[in-house]
């Protein structure tokens, strides 16, 4: 099973934190919309790449927050099933920077 396929497991103990994950990638499919609308409807690229930045900032936030909740069951339960390694976190950690 790739890493694209493995479940994040770290979300079953926090719903607290997948909620917030959701709730990021939600906004960010709306901005994303936005920026959809913006470029049919010939907008100004300034406000196309505002509602762009806007977009990437959100995916990133979604993603580090993953990644925190992640490491945060990684330190508090190491040996348990399905919880990330140290070496995995630190690839996905990198591969968003």
């Amino acid at each position: 099973m790739s890493a694209a396929e493995t479940p994040i497991a770290e979300f079953a103990h926090d719903a607290e934190a997948k909620r917030k994950v959701v709730n990021r990638l939600k906004r960010a499919q709306g901005q994303l919309a936005a920026v959809i609308a913006a470029v049919e409807s010939d907008a100004h690229c300034r406000d196309v790449v505002q509602q762009l930045a806007a977009v990437s900032k959100a995916l990133d936030r979604a993603g580090f927050l993953v990644i925190s909740t992640a490491l945060r069951d990684c330190m508090t339960a190491p040996d348990a099933d399905g919880v990330s390694t140290p070496d995995e976190l630190e690839k996905l950690f990198l591969s968003l920077a």
